[in-house]
């Protein structure tokens, strides 16, 4: 059961699979794609190739726990690739991920602007380890 996770973003969109157990974060890349419709086009081919059985988006939540902006357009996305793709689509907390991903890459010394779409790649990977995380606790 492989698993995508989509760190949504304007301008460039972070995404990463698991490995086939769905236990393990595997490859992730970044999808350079404003329009959203396509971009949802491209996400439903990504995980068909890959066997994506579902995908989880990340929902930029406010620290104190409410929704913004930021969080409506994931909701909305949400349900555009859930009518794109027929899979069951999950929404996320990915509060602090980008800012995680981009201490993580810095301390490996990647940092600077032409790192930027590594930090939406890795967050989308921290989304997808939080959410494995969940799903497989109780094994």
């Amino acid at each position: 059961m492989r698993i995508m996770a989509i760190d949504l973003g304007d301008k460039r969109t972070g995404v990463a699979v698991s490995d086939i157990t769905g236990a393990l974060a595997g490859e992730a890349f970044v999808i350079a794609q404003s329009d959203k419709k396509k971009l949802a086009g491209v996400i439903r081919a990504e995980a068909a190739k890959r066997g994506v059985s579902a995908i989880v988006v990340g929902k930029p939540v406010n620290m104190n726990g409410t929704e913004g902006e930021r969080a409506l357009k994931s909701r909305a996305f949400a349900e555009l690739l859930a009518a794109e793709t027929g899979l069951p689509i999950e929404l996320w907390d990915e509060r602090r991920t980008t800012v995680d991903a981009a201490r993580i890459l810095h301390t490996a010394g990647k940092h600077g602007k032409k790192n930027r779409s590594r930090v939406d790649a890795v967050a989308a990977a921290l989304i997808l380890e939080g959410y494995l995380g969940l799903l497989n606790r109780d094994i």
